[in-house]
């Protein structure tokens, strides 16, 4: 039989008149959700606190500087490991340098990658073999012969090893998976690529604190060969040329009022959500959309050997942070968000973190 409901209020009431029994069931209501509440502001702590604990260790790992006391325990140790496993890396690379013909390791993708695979893990600081073997992984070795004189005039063939510095993050990460004997994840890659865009340019934006085409660094192209991007395509298609709106370089104000402006990259006019290709394969170094930025919604691909090629405007993105992409994927769709006047593509590319004009690399 069901029990009436005003005979339970009437039981509570006189059980909470009491104030003993109050007390009793206040500390048994505390004790039930105690845990809740410390589960809720831990999490609430992590999500406010872990973005910023995460960033501030990238840059006291690869910049250097004193840890605050104020981070964490666990951050410190992981810090001063990484920074100690950076060292190692320098050393391995030092010792492969002078196998290289031609070209350089690029030791920041290296470090940024052995931060997404080690950092936090326990016991991390490894032998020297092993730092070897990781470094290893970002060159071909490649046997060689050379004419070699004596003192008496006598030339003889002689065989060396030469290292050749890999640009295919595939190749590098296809070694690294046997080197090490694990799995790279996709977010270990993501990671790895967001790093290394933090690093070079402060979330893929140069370090200086320039956050829109209208903060224009450089000048234009200098005739300075470039040898990489041979393989770079339009990616608006073979009719580029007509679509041109705004050249690289110093240029009137686009919004009026006189004056000029410098001009990071190449303008191409097209209605709004005509097909952005990758102009070269290579991984998305980051996809944001800032009210901060005069790019409006845009994306960066790193292509692995120096250069980095930057979509503006776009009205939609099609991949993310992270994702390997080959030449002439679509990526993104035109647009006209951000500091702009319509519809159109805007251009960049960089190489070396400094802007220089597409056109010397468009077909």
């Amino acid at each position: 039989m069901a029990v009436p409901v005003a005979a339970i209020a009437k039981a509570a009431a006189a059980l909470l008149s009491n104030e003993k029994t109050r007390k009793a069931v206040g500390w048994v209501i505390a004790a039930i959700l105690s845990p809740v509440i410390l589960i809720v502001v831990l999490v609430c702590s992590l999500l406010s606190g872990t973005a910023d604990h995460n960033n501030s260790a990238v840059d006291l790992t690869f910049y250097g500087g004193t840890i605050s006391s104020q981070m964490p325990a666990d951050y410190r140790n992981y810090i001063e490991d990484m920074r100690g496993s950076f060292s190692d890396l320098d050393s391995a690379v030092s010792e492969i340098a002078p196998m290289i013909e031609s070209g350089s390791i690029d030791s920041t993708r290296m470090k940024a990658i052995f931060y997404s695979l080690f950092f936090g893990a326990e016991n991390l600081r490894m032998n020297q073999n092993d730092y070897r073997e990781f470094a290893d992984a970002f060159v071909r070795y490649e046997e060689r012969t050379r004419t070699v004189t004596d003192g008496d005039g006598n030339e003889t063939e002689e065989t060396y090893m030469v290292a050749i510095p890999l640009s295919n993050l595939n190749a590098i990460y296809g070694n690294l998976e046997s080197a090490l004997g694990r799995t790279i994840t996709e977010e270990n890659r993501i990671n790895a690529a967001q790093i290394y865009s933090r690093v070079l340019y402060g979330y893929g934006l140069p370090r200086d604190g320039s956050i829109g085409e209208d903060e224009w660094l450089g000048g234009v192209f200098d005739g300075e060969i470039y040898t990489g991007g041979g393989d770079f395509a339009s990616p608006l298609g073979a009719g580029w040329r007509s679509m041109v709106t705004s050249e690289f370089g110093w240029r009137p104000n686009p919004f009026g009022g006189g004056g000029g402006e410098g001009h990071s990259g190449l303008d191409m006019g097209a209605p709004k959500g005509t097909p952005i290709q990758a102009a070269r394969t290579g991984v998305v170094s980051y996809v944001k959309d800032s009210g901060s930025s005069g790019y409006g919604y845009h994306l960066a691909i790193d292509h692995g050997d120096g250069m980095v090629t930057l979509y503006a405007h776009c009205s939609k993105v099609y991949i993310r942070s992270g994702q390997t992409v080959q030449q002439g994927d679509v990526i993104a769709a035109v647009g006209s968000t951000g500091r702009s006047t319509g519809n159109h593509l805007h251009l960049e590319v960089r190489i070396g973190g400094k802007k220089v004009n597409p056109r010397q690399f468009l077909p």
